[in-house]
């Protein structure tokens, strides 16, 4: 049994990326690589919080990213049966719209950073974090378009109700 999320992770932040890449160049990419990632690592954390959780879905799937591709309009543009493509469906929709809402709301993603010190996978300190928490106008001009509150809106509405209610908010933290 495979209790690491890394293949959702990995998965996940890439799809992010690819829907919302960067306008730069090779740092840029980087740079808004690394913070999706660390959206994802927290939004991950908080839907799997247990080593049994993390199996569960290691050994069942996430689910792709079809639902999602739909959402943003990518749908049209993939072959499905691509073995190239197969990386999809390691995506977990429920976690990129939780990564969504952390980029697109500090506040969110502080409270969730924050939360997960009651979870199994944490072993740093929130500023293992810190291009999330804290990003620099580097970082945010790396990521303009993956912070960006409009056009992450399809996704992050997906599933933001549930991330409220893992964390005990209410909508007028997101506001």
């Amino acid at each position: 049994m495979q209790a690491d999320l890394s293949p959702v992770i990995a998965a996940t932040a890439h799809w992010l990326t690819r829907a919302y890449p960067s306008a730069g160049g090779a740092l840029a990419a980087a740079l808004c690589e690394v913070q999706a990632r660390q959206a994802v690592t927290v939004a991950a954390w908080l839907r799997y919080p247990t080593t049994m959780d993390a199996a569960l879905v290691g050994m069942a799937g996430p689910g792709g990213s079809a639902r999602l591709d739909w959402v943003t309009g990518a749908d049209a543009t993939i072959d499905q049966g691509a073995e190239e493509h197969a990386w999809r469906t390691w995506v977990d929709e429920v976690v990129a719209s939780w990564a969504a809402c952390l980029l697109t709301h500090p506040d969110l993603a502080e409270r969730a950073v924050a939360d997960l010190a009651e979870g199994e996978h944490t072993t740093g300190s929130p500023a293992a974090f810190r291009r999330l928490l804290a990003p620099d106008a580097t970082d945010r001009n790396a990521a303009a378009l993956l912070r960006h509150p409009d056009l992450l809106a399809p996704v992050a509405g997906l599933h933001r109700g549930e991330l409220l209610d893992r964390l005990g908010s209410d909508e007028a933290l997101v506001a």
